[in-house]
């Protein structure tokens, strides 16, 4: 449960803060949208830390799935374009290779 919270709470940062810097160069926003930016950018390091793993790099291989999935939703819900099949399709293909990796057996 840990790891899915940090996951959601690390994707909404990290998209957030993305497009905070997305605003301000390609949409013509005010340099001031870089604030909450880099605040959003440093929740988003700081939640990958509570990932239930003994490897930051298996914690940020299994991120990128939910990065995915989230983008699609944020793809959706702030900027109004429904995603299509092949969409949805590669992000559930993402999302079984993060729980591949998350819950795949170790050997010690």
């Amino acid at each position: 449960m840990q790891t899915a919270l940090a996951y959601v709470v690390a994707a909404i940062a990290e998209i957030a803060g993305c497009f905070a810097f997305w605003a301000w160069l390609r949409l013509d926003r005010s340099v001031w949208w870089l604030a909450p930016g880099l605040v959003a950018l440093l929740v988003f390091a700081s939640a990958l830390t509570f990932v239930e793993t003994d490897a930051a790099g298996r914690a940020y291989a299994a991120y990128g799935g939910v990065y995915i999935a989230a983008s699609l939703l944020w793809l959706w819900s702030v900027e109004g374009l429904r995603p299509d099949r092949w969409d949805v399709t590669g992000a559930a293909i993402c999302l079984l290779g993060t729980a591949v990796i998350l819950l795949g057996p170790r050997t010690p």
